[in-house]
């Protein structure tokens, strides 16, 4: 299993990314009148930054970017911070501000969001060299209480409303229930990532495991309610 895990992990998430990315793009003229045309280009966009962020591949052994090698870009770190850890959250900041009623909700997500971007900015700059070698678990977790606000907030809409009896039609909701358990299940890893520094295998080996898991569920269930779920009018 250690083994499949080290030659494959990159290969399965890429690959279901970007079937769900594809999915929806198949299926882009059923949604491009509602706010879920704006969720079918973060998969693309999601695709896309997954693939650069694959240029390490290509520094070491002599590869076309080996000019890179001795500097800060031999690691991705600074590119899946900018694209996924700050760039997602914004995304889901902007895409819950659209879909959210209450007015109240909505400053809450548009004010915590601002205030997310203006705080991660400042930490980076002051912790620049940091940026190019690890994760910044604050980041992550500021950015799992964004998700689990918007997130909240909707179900919370859902339970207070007539939608709750189609709620299994709408593709939202399983955008919501996907993400925030991608959340849920990945934050707490952030703790524990001292360990990768200290190459304790056992433990890089499990967090590949959980990532996986989480990952192929996630972009599963995009795909599932890409195809099945009923386009829903945009509230912008």
């Amino acid at each position: 299993m250690n083994g499949f895990l080290l030659e494959y992990n990159s290969t399965i998430t890429s690959s279901i990314e970007f079937l769900a990315a594809v999915t929806g793009l198949l299926f882009y003229n059923k949604y491009k009148q509602t706010a879920a045309k704006y969720f079918i280009w973060f998969l693309v966009y999601l695709s896309v930054c997954d693939f650069l962020a694959s240029y390490v591949h290509y520094i070491k052994n002599g590869g076309f970017l080996s000019f890179l090698e001795d500097t800060v870009f031999i690691r991705n770190f600074w590119w899946s911070t900018l694209y996924w850890k700050i760039g997602a959250i914004l995304f889901f900041s902007f895409y819950y501000y659209g879909i959210l009623i209450n007015r109240r909700f909505k400053r809450i997500v548009k004010y915590s969001s601002c205030c997310f971007l203006a705080f991660s900015i400042i930490y980076i700059l002051f912790n620049w060299d940091d940026y190019f070698v690890q994760f910044f678990p604050i980041i992550s977790i500021l950015g799992a209480v964004i998700i689990f606000l918007c997130t909240a907030f909707y179900f919370f809409e859902i339970l207070s409303s007539e939608k709750i009896l189609t709620f299994y039609k709408s593709i939202n909701f399983y955008i919501s229930a996907a993400i925030f358990i991608w959340w849920l299940i990945i934050t707490p890893l952030v703790f524990y990532d001292i360990y990768n520094s200290h190459y304790d295998w056992n433990f890089i080996f499990l967090k590949w495991q959980i990532y996986l898991f989480a990952n192929i569920v996630m972009y599963l269930t995009f795909t599932f309610a890409l195809i099945f779920c009923k386009p829903e009018a945009a509230k912008q």
